[in-house]
Parts: C-alpha cells; sequence; structure tokens
C-alpha cells in the first residue's frame, strides 16, 4: 500500500494550546488534525468544546477530525459536524443510535466515524459497515493523552479488516493511542490506514519530519 492509503493524524492535545496557530501551521504535511473533545463524564477529562473546535477549523491548514469523548452523542455530534469538521467521530459506548447519528453526520456533510473503547467488542458493526467513513479503535483508555499502546487490540483491528474485505466496505480504520515510530507499524500489520499520533509528532524537534517517517513506517507493513 503506498503512502498515499495512509492517513497520519496529529492529536493536538500533544500540543502547546497557548500557541495553536502556530502549532498547527508545524503540521501542516499530515492529513487531518485529531481534535479531542472530552467531557469530563464520559471520560475522566476536560478539554474544550464546540467554541475552541470552530477556532481551531478557522486557523486549521488542514482539515479536522473531530473525535467525541463525550456522553450523549445523539445530541451533541451533529453540532461538530455544522461547524465544518471534515469528520466525526462518536463513541458506540455513547450513542442511543449509532446508524442514524451517522447518517444525520453524513446529510451535515461531515464524514462519519464510531470509535470503540478498548472492552467494547467490534462484531455488532459488521452489519452496518457502510454506514460509516471511519471505526476509530482505541489503543488506550480514552481520556488522557500519553499513554502506553495497547497490542492487544490488534486482533479487533484486523477482524475489522477482513470483515471490511469481505463486504467490499470503504471504511478507514483508525487508531489512537501510544501510536508512534515503535508501535505504527503493527497497527498498520493489523489493518489501520488512519493513524493518530500526539507527543511522538508535537513532541519531535521538526514535526513534518517526524509526520513523513510514521507514514513511511506505516507504508513499509501495510499489506
Amino acid at each position: 500500500m503506498t503512502g498515499a492509503d495512509l492517513r497520519i493524524n496529529p492529536s493536538i492535545l500533544a500540543a502547546d494550546f497557548v500557541n495553536m496557530q502556530a502549532e498547527l501551521a508545524r503540521i501542516a504535511t499530515a492529513d487531518f488534525v485529531h481534535v479531542d473533545v472530552m467531557d469530563n463524564h464520559f471520560v475522566p477529562n476536560l478539554t474544550f468544546g464546540p467554541q475552541m473546535v470552530e477556532r481551531i477549523q478557522a486557523t486549521s491548514p488542514i482539515p479536522l477530525d473531530v473525535h467525541l469523548m463525550i456522553s450523549d452523542a445523539d445530541r451533541w455530534a451533529p453540532g461538530y459536524a455544522e461547524l465544518g469538521a471534515a469528520s466525526v467521530t462518536f463513541h458506540l459506548e455513547a450513542a442511543a443510535d449509532p446508524v442514524a447519528l451517522a447518517r444525520r453526520l453524513r446529510a451535515i456533510g461531515s464524514r462519519a466515524g464510531v470509535a470503540v473503547k478498548p472492552a467494547t467488542p467490534v462484531e455488532g458493526l459488521f452489519d452496518v459497515l457502510d454506514e460509516f467513513d471511519q471505526i476509530l479503535v482505541m489503543t488506550v483508555e480514552p481520556g488522557f493523552g500519553g499513554q502506553s499502546f495497547l497490542a492487544d487490540q490488534m486482533p479487533k483491528l484486523a477482524l475489522l479488516r477482513d470483515e471490511a474485505r469481505r463486504r467490499g466496505a470503504q471504511v478507514w480504520l483508525q487508531v489512537d493511542g501510544g501510536i508512534g515510530e515503535a508501535t505504527i507499524g503493527q497497527a498498520a500489520e493489523a489493518g489501520a490506514d488512519t493513524f493518530v499520533a500526539g507527543s511522538a509528532v508535537f513532541g519531535a524537534a521538526d514535526p513534518e519530519q517526524a509526520i513523513a517517517r510514521l507514514r513511511a513506517e506505516a507504508g513499509a507493513h501495510r499489506h
């Protein structure tokens, strides 16, 4: 698989919030900027809400990949699509009607993503793969950046890859948590094509070079 088929989405959780515009400019060669919205209810952490996302949308040189770690996703997710986010991912565990919500996001004009926590099985998504543009397999417990990669999530990812291929579903498979040069290959081998990296990019002296290295490493393990 070529590098063009892979996406590197740096997470601004690892960025300097005070200098957000400058930080966004440092990752202009990435595919999307990953924006984690947390409500201190669905996960034990609080980040920011629609106003901050709107400002990021206005200043980012690349499209927004919004990840909603919030309760009552059915109510709140469409608002982020309306802000112009290119992709909005909500948690399967936080949605009463995931398919209806995904259809609503698509109708607004956003890509619709669904995320699963490490303990959540993915088999229930098999029959509705075409309803989603992206499935996010969390490779850490959602809530905080800087956690260690959970390699035990790779079989779940491989299940999704095999099922998507069997059905001909054009769904992106994303991983988020502990992704860096040492782990991105495992995720790519298991079927991921979209990678959220935080400190591996923003903690690098040269973020553009870090993005290029991650892309190359992932490409070397895709088949």
